[in-house]
C-alpha cells in the first residue's frame, strides 16, 4: 500500500529527529579542539593511574612461585593484596634474586621500568642496574628518567604512582562536594522558607572561612591523617559553590509547567526533586564540578608541599615538590617535573570545564 502523499515515512522521521540535550552537548563539545585535547589528557592520566604497577615498580605483575600464580604488583594499590607468602619466605620486597634462589623454576612478568616509588633501588638488585644516586647526583639519566630525590628514590616512579593520588583526590573529593552541594541546594531551592534560610546561612559561614585555613584546622583534629581524610575534608569544604548554583536552578525550575503537571498528577516531593527538576538542572552544575577537581588537586599539592599531605606509603606530586624545596638550586628536577604535571592537569580540567560551559549554556553558543 503506497504511503499517502505529504506524510513522512519512518526513515524521514529518523532523519529529521533532533538530537537529545546530552548528545547535542557532546556534539558541541567535540568542536572545541583544546577541550577535546584536555579530555584525552585526563583519559591518559586515568590509564596511567590504573596501570601504574605495570609501568614502573619492583614487584612482578604476575609470577609463578612454588607452583602457584601470584600478583605481587597489586600490593601497590593495597599492601594487603600482596600475598603473605612473600613475607613468610623473607623476600623483603627484593623479588628478582629471591624468586630464582627460592624457586629456580619460577617465572615472572616485570614492569616496564624497574624502580620503586617508596624506596631506593640498590646495586645489582636488577641484573646490571646500578644503585640509584642520592642528592645532587641524582640527575635524570637512562636508569632514572626523571632523576632521584635526596633519599635516592626514583622520581619517575613517584610521578607515575602519584597520578593515582591526583585522580583520587580530585574525583572523590568533588564527588563528596557534589553530593552535599546538590542535595543542599536542591532542598533550599525547592522548599524555600526556613529551609532555604538555614542552608544559605551555613553556606555563608563556610564561605567566610578561608578554605586552606579550615582544611588545616580540620586536619589538626585527626591524629594520623590519611589520603581518605584529606579527600573528605576537601569535599566537605568545597560544596558551597555547587549548592548555590543548584539552589538557583531549583528556584527557576520549580515554577515550570512540567513540575506543576507532575505535582498535579500526585508525584511526591522527592520524586519531583530528584527525577524531574534535578535531571533538567544538572548540566550547569557539571561545570563547577570540573573546575572543583582542578582546585582539589591544587589544594592537595599545596598541603603536601607544606608537609600536611598524605603520609607514607602514599606518594603525591606535592610531596615530590616538598622534597626539593630546600635544594631547589641543585635539584631542579624535583621542582620541574611535578610542577609541570600539576600545571598540565589543572589546565586540562579547567579547559574541560570551559568546554562544558560553552556547550551547555545557550548564551555562550556561537554556532554559525
Amino acid at each position: 500500500m503506497a504511503m499517502a502523499k505529504g506524510f513522512p515515512n519512518d526513515e524521514t522521521r529518523k532523519a529529521t529527529r533532533s538530537p537529545g540535550f546530552w548528545r547535542e552537548t557532546w556534539l558541541r563539545y567535540r568542536r572545541r579542539p583544546m577541550s577535546m585535547l584536555a579530555l584525552a589528557y585526563v583519559a591518559a592520566m586515568a590509564i596511567v593511574a590504573l596501570s601504574a604497577p605495570a609501568i614502573v615498580g619492583t614487584k612482578p605483575i604476575v609470577c609463578e612461585y612454588k607452583g602457584r600464580l601470584y600478583f605481587p604488583a597489586m600490593g601497590y594499590f593495597n599492601p594487603r593484596w600482596e600475598n603473605p607468602v612473600f613475607q613468610r619466605d623473607r623476600f623483603r620486597k627484593r623479588y628478582p634474586k629471591n624468586l630464582l634462589e627460592k624457586d629456580p623454576a619460577s617465572w615472572a612478568i616485570w614492569p616496564l621500568v624497574y624502580q620503586d616509588p617508596y624506596r631506593r633501588v640498590r646495586k645489582d638488585e636488577w641484573p646490571g642496574q646500578p644503585a640509584n644516586p642520592i642528592g645532587a647526583d641524582g640527575k635524570p639519566s637512562l636508569h632514572n628518567l626523571f632523576g632521584t630525590d635526596q633519599q635516592g628514590i626514583d622520581v619517575f616512579a613517584k610521578m607515575v604512582h602519584g597520578t593515582q593520588t591526583a585522580l583520587l583526590v580530585g574525583i572523590f573529593s568533588m564527588a563528596i562536594a557534589a553530593s552535599v552541594g546538590i542535595v543542599g541546594g536542591a532542598l533550599a531551592g525547592y522548599f524555600g522558607g526556613w529551609v532555604d534560610m538555614a542552608i544559605s546561612r551555613i553556606i555563608e559561614v563556610v564561605l567566610c572561612i578561608p578554605a586552606l585555613v579550615l582544611i588545616l584546622a580540620l586536619l589538626a583534629i585527626v591524629p594520623k591523617p590519611t589520603i581518605w581524610h584529606i579527600m573528605a575534608v576537601i569535599g566537605f569544604t568545597r560544596w558551597t559553590g555547587i549548592a548555590r548554583l543548584a539552589r538557583a536552578e531549583f528556584l527557576k525550575l520549580k515554577q515550570t509547567d512540567f513540575v506543576v503537571a507532575a505535582r498535579s498528577l500526585g508525584a511526591g516531593q522527592m520524586r519531583i526533586i530528584f527525577k524531574h527538576i534535578l535531571r533538567n538542572g544538572l548540566a550547569p552544575v557539571l561545570v563547577p564540578i570540573s573546575f572543583g577537581i582542578a582546585s582539589a588537586i591544587l589544594i592537595e599539592s599545596g598541603l603536601s608541599f607544606l608537609g600536611f599531605g598524605p603520609p607514607p606509603p602514599s606518594t603525591s606530586w606535592g610531596s615530590v615538590l616538598y622534597s626539593g624545596r630546600s635544594t631547589i638550586q641543585v635539584t631542579w628536577w624535583l621542582i620541574f617535573f611535578p610542577g609541570t604535571a600539576i600545571f598540565l592537569t589543572v589546565l586540562a580540567y579547567n579547559l574541560i570545564g570551559e568546554g562544558l560551559q560553552e556547550a551547555t549554556d545557550p548564551r555562550l553558543r556561537n554556532d554559525d
